[in-house]
């Protein structure tokens, strides 16, 4: 009697669990012109989204600093990118690894790239986000273009996205448990010996 007792409390606190996830980055958002905003999750199996005959050479984002960037900027380099928001908690899970990755192989041709796709309002968080979690790498806002190529069949996130020194996809990653942190250093370790 007391097991099926056990069993059945075990269960409960899975669907709990399972619930505070799913709903850890749900977001309802006004319709607008800005890029779409993360809310539901993981849908696919696909390792990036149907291309469509679309490069990546010339998508890009804005950083804070008013620069803007293209994928075929960081051509030679090992890119992570980050889809985060600061409301999210399986992003703000995932920052200190992400912190932690930059240190690590910044000197090896590395560059960690976070991308807020949190919708209005987010991007006014960020400095006081970057601020609380001492966040080095560069900070920005992904174009419209770059948010409904890589996100189009799930707009999940985390989404953390690791491309070779060519500019290939390596590996997508679609949420942040305990296992992605070191699933995503293997990724940049297998395009690390690419050099140019």
């Amino acid at each position: 009697m007391s097991s099926a007792r056990n069993n059945r409390a075990c269960v409960l606190a899975f669907v709990l669990l399972l619930v505070a996830f799913l709903a850890a980055c749900s977001h309802e958002a006004e319709p607008s012109n800005e890029a779409p905003v993360a809310s539901s999750p993981p849908q696919t199996a696909f390792p990036l989204p149907p291309t469509k005959g679309t490069s990546l050479s010339n998508l890009g984002w804005s950083l804070s600093d008013g620069t803007h960037r293209i994928f075929s900027d960081y051509k030679g380099k090992v890119l992570v990118l980050d889809f985060y928001a600061t409301w999210c908690g399986p992003c703000r899970n995932s920052i200190p690894h992400l912190i932690e990755l930059q240190k690590k192989y910044q000197t090896r041709g590395v560059a960690v790239v976070g991308l807020n796709v949190g919708g209005p309002g987010d991007l006014d968080k960020v400095p006081d986000f970057a601020r609380e979690f001492g966040i080095q790498y560069p900070l920005g806002e992904p174009d419209v273009e770059l948010v409904t190529f890589l996100l189009s069949d799930s707009d999940a996130i985390p989404q953390t996205f690791v491309f070779d020194r060519q500019g290939q996809l390596v590996e997508r990653f679609l949420g942040f448990g305990p296992m992605t942190g070191g699933r995503i250093d293997l990724a940049v370790e297998s395009a690390l010996p690419q050099a140019p």
